[in-house]
């Protein structure tokens, strides 16, 4: 780790020092961007310090932020650390009860909030935790203190004070609980420590090529270590952070900041290619087959050029005459995204990477701070249907089942005031166990490949074992499925419930002179079923016997967070689905 860097509040005065950003933080407001520069971040963070102080906080105490991604979030980020609190991000999305949970387990004292959704749900529980004493909101509501309060509360405290708390803040003091999402059971608070994060900013700076100089945009939540990680490194690189209005407005938000930077979940970008392929089926004659030759000779895209030369001549003619206007539709500087939180479908990194729309995919959980192992364009390090090799400073093994440990200066404190489950997941000699099934690929052995959770890999009634969500990431490459869960446990066979693309779906069955109107009729129409079916088996028929879908029933509703079937961060409530159909499984099985 470099010697400037001990603790995360480091990093503006090190941007400061090495690359003073006139826009070190950017947010649209009222319509227009609005900046703040290094030395505004630095000023501002010291005035909510001493706006803490003023109002009791003291190291060790724990700070509450409920936000969408903003640069306040961040000035009040920095202004918690340097004096030794806790930050504790909470998602904006969660439900009041779990408000009431992580507020008392973690006792917070302070909580600043975006807005006057969030606020709501925070006032419906704040009378039952005891160590709150005050609630601020980012957005100006009326009747509510705004959190520029926080820094005026400060004005008659001496800077010394700060200085010399920061002083005393170790590299292996706690800096945030973060309470995992979790598919099942209350959030677990993990917690991390200045060393732990700044450890895994630095390894993954060695992989991604955030730069001085260059925009990124941010819009994954920021409550989430993967995407704050992630900030915390373009402050390291110098590298400006625009943050999007919301998740409707990534494309325009895109395309008037140009990054060359930025992450995204596979979700994001299946959402992003389905919308491309949407647009090519709307071409009629040679431009509609030069569309989709574009796009098969995409798919077949190898990393180093190993498709040889010819393969590389007609990427070239694609890229000029098709991938182009993707990367136009990008901003059109984009050299690099960061994808992680779940399996990308190797058909999207072969397309994209073709596309000269290079996609990093990665591996981690918040107990590892994120990043475990991530893919890079350099010294060969890219393998498609791999999360890459692991980064340097951390170490993995596998136990006798194939989970992957994992161990090194990133890997958690423990989860908060829980030794129990702590243990049960972090041995004495600090190796942590994942969950996840692994394996080391490639010619020299050294690309680790995710083949499932540990949890979630199933037993059939015949005793052969089906990895689910290996078998999901592939059944999404059809273009007529959205999202997909296997199912099967100690039933004679493995099925699939199924949420179809619908807006392909309905064009399919248009031009089909099928009549469906609504997701109802479309799940119910045969020709429909019959069709999706016929894709499923294609995509399928190279599995183990044991491990192909043998029926298929369709939902008409999509998975969401706000319906409780994904969590914040996208993951299937495998749980939740099953309990929510029970009819189509009763289907699936003749019960």
């Amino acid at each position: 780790m470099s010697k400037e860097l001990k603790r995360l509040f480091d990093l503006p005065y090190y941007q400061l020092e090495k690359y003073p950003l006139e826009r070190s933080f950017s947010s649209k407001i009222n319509g227009k961007w609005v900046s703040i520069s290094s030395q505004q971040l630095v000023d501002q963070a010291n005035e909510v310090s001493k706006g803490l102080l003023a109002m009791g906080i003291q190291p060790g105490d724990k700070v509450g932020l409920i936000s969408n991604n903003r640069y306040e979030w961040h000035i009040m980020d920095i202004g918690i650390l340097q004096i030794g609190a806790v930050n504790v991000p909470i998602y904006p999305t969660i439900s009041a009860a779990d408000y009431d949970y992580i507020f008392n387990h973690a006792e917070l004292k302070i909580v600043v909030v975006s807005s006057s959704e969030i606020l709501d749900k925070v006032n419906s529980i704040k009378e039952k935790v005891p160590s709150l004493t005050n609630v601020f909101t980012f957005e100006k509501i009326e009747g509510e203190t705004h959190w520029s309060e926080i820094k005026s509360k400060g004005a008659d405290i001496e800077l010394s004070q700060v200085t010399d708390l920061m002083k005393e803040v170790k590299t292996d003091d706690m800096a945030s609980i973060i309470y995992t999402s979790g598919t099942t059971g209350r959030p677990k608070g993990v917690m991390l420590s200045h060393a732990n994060i700044l450890s895994n900013v630095v390894a993954s700076g060695e992989r991604f090529p955030a730069r001085y100089g260059q925009k990124s945009i941010s819009f994954l939540p920021i409550c989430h270590i993967y995407e704050r990680s992630l900030t915390y490194l373009y402050m390291m690189e110098g590298t400006s952070v625009y943050f999007a209005e919301s998740m409707e407005t990534i494309g325009e938000n895109i395309k008037e900041v140009k990054p060359e930077v930025f992450s995204a979940v596979p979700r994001l970008l299946e959402k992003v290619f389905d919308k491309i392929i949407a647009k090519g089926e709307e071409l009629t004659g040679a431009k509609k087959m030069l569309f989709f030759w574009a796009v098969d000779l995409g798919e077949k895209w190898m990393p180093n050029g190993e498709n040889g030369s010819f393969y590389e001549f007609k990427l070239s003619i694609a890229n000029k005459l098709i991938f182009s206007k993707w990367r136009e539709a990008l901003g059109g500087n984009v050299i690099a995204i960061s994808s992680g939180s779940a399996a990308l479908q190797p058909r999207l990194a072969r397309v994209f990477n073709a596309a000269n729309i290079p996609i990093f995919e990665g591996y981690g959980l918040t107990e590892t701070s994120p990043v475990i192992s991530v893919n890079e364009l350099e010294n060969e390090g890219l393998m498609i249907g791999t999360v890459g090799r692991v980064i340097n400073n951390v170490q993995v093994k596998f136990g006798a089942d194939g989970e992957i440990l994992a161990k090194g200066p990133n890997v958690m404190l423990g989860y908060y005031k829980d030794p129990e489950k702590t243990r049960e997941v972090l041995t004495e000699d600090g190796w942590f166990h994942t969950g996840d099934i692994g394996e080391l690929v490639g010619k020299t052995k050294d690309f680790l490949k995710i083949t499932d959770r540990k949890k979630e890999m199933f037993k059939t009634s015949g005793g052969k074992y089906v990895a689910p969500q290996l078998i999901e990431n592939m059944l999404k490459e059809s273009r007529f499925v959205e999202q997909a869960m296997v199912i099967g446990e100690n039933r004679k066979h493995p099925a699939v419930l199924l949420v179809p693309a619908f807006d392909f779906v309905y064009e399919w069955a248009k031009r089909h002179d099928e009549q469906v109107s609504t997701p109802e009729e479309l799940v119910k129409n045969e020709k429909v079923k019959a069709r999706i079916w016929k894709d499923i088996s294609r995509i399928t028929e190279n599995l183990g016997s044991w491990e192909i879908p043998k029926k298929m029933e369709l939902c008409s509703d999509v998975w969401s967070i706000e319906n409780n079937e994904l969590t914040p961060t996208l993951k299937l409530k495998r749980k939740v689905v099953l309990e929510k159909h029970q009819a189509e499984i009763k289907r699936i099985y003749g019960e």
